[in-house]
């Protein structure tokens, strides 16, 4: 029978481990946005009392993890390098999570949470390495290298982005989430879209098939980047965007679809310049049947709104 005074202790100790890497993290993220961390910011966000924050804070110092600079909390170079080793398996699970295991975004997060704290730096790599060494979390959050390089994330709010120009959804900030979870499936990052209308009220965002009406408030967590070039070229629409029967040439499969499920695509026969068609509708919508090389496959919406084709009409057949 196992000692209850050791596992008594070893709960202790991960459980401390666990407040630990918590803090870490936050004064990462604060510091990477460019905003002081401090044991009220701390306190708020994990939802710990001061005092706690206090006593992690003066234990964390003397173990060389932070330093106290007045109010505000700085990390040490130990410090910052476990806490982006915490941030590298969180967008790394979160991105396993979606590309692999469907997982919802909204639903990311948690499981997240608890797995950042449970893999090994060995299990992080293995993992980062099985997923093709993705750049880029399902929000868009820039996913750490096993060198400790975090790229800097350039995109501004898409209510702030000139009318008309076509832009490509880079981040999708996720907090409050009561704003998140008000933002449509369909629009993720790698996805093109356009602010068609502004009003105090009311944002329009259009994705070459259908329109998006947002308060600005919801827009305003939708970050993007100028879309490259080929992306902003007219000609082109995301599969998603054809009628039944219609049928286009595939282009090229964009950012947003990662890892094994790219791999997959491209197994398919979804590669540049194969042509492909709208076998069947589904009347709930997804997933939809396509044709291709021959084959009818099936895609979810979410996935052919990633593939990027040029129209070419609706098949006499049709």
């Amino acid at each position: 029978m196992a000692n209850p005074f050791l596992l008594w202790r070893r709960w202790r100790d991960a459980r401390r481990r666990t407040a630990f890497e918590d803090v870490l993290k936050h004064v990462l993220t604060r510091t990477i946005e460019g905003r002081e961390a401090g044991v009220d910011s701390v306190a708020g966000h994990l939802g710990f009392s001061q005092k706690r924050v206090l006593h992690l804070a003066v234990e964390m110092e003397s173990a060389g993890l932070l330093r106290s600079e007045g109010a505000r909390l700085a990390l040490t170079p130990a410090g910052e390098k476990w806490a982006t080793q915490v941030v590298r398996a969180h967008r790394l699970w979160e991105t396993y999570l979606a590309n692999e295991a469907h997982v919802p975004i909204e639903a990311l997060h948690k499981p997240a949470e608890a797995a950042e704290h449970r893999l090994t730096p060995e299990q992080v790599d293995a993992l980062d390495a099985s997923l093709g060494y993705p750049r880029n979390d399902p929000h868009g959050d820039p996913i750490p290298t096993a060198s400790g390089q975090i790229a800097a994330l350039d995109a501004r709010a898409v209510t702030s982005f000139p009318l008309g120009q076509a832009a490509e959804i880079a981040h999708l900030e996720d907090e409050p989430a009561a704003l998140f979870r008000q933002i449509p499936e369909a629009l993720r990052p790698g996805t093109v879209v356009r602010r068609v209308s502004s009003s105090p009220a009311e944002v329009t965002l259009s994705d070459g098939a259908r329109e998006y009406r947002l308060t600005p408030l919801v827009a305003g967590n939708i970050q993007v980047v100028p879309a490259p070039e080929a992306k902003a070229d007219p000609s082109l629409a995301p599969l998603s965007a054809l009628a039944l029967g219609e049928e286009a040439e595939v282009v090229a499969i964009g950012p947003g679809l990662r890892g094994f499920t790219r791999r997959r695509l491209l197994d398919l026969g979804l590669t540049p310049q194969a042509r492909v068609s709208v076998h069947l509708d589904n009347a709930f919508g997804d997933p939809r049947a396509y044709r291709v090389r021959g084959a009818t496959i099936a895609l979810r919406r979410e996935q052919a709104a990633h593939i990027f084709v040029r129209r070419h009409g609706v098949l006499a057949s049709a």
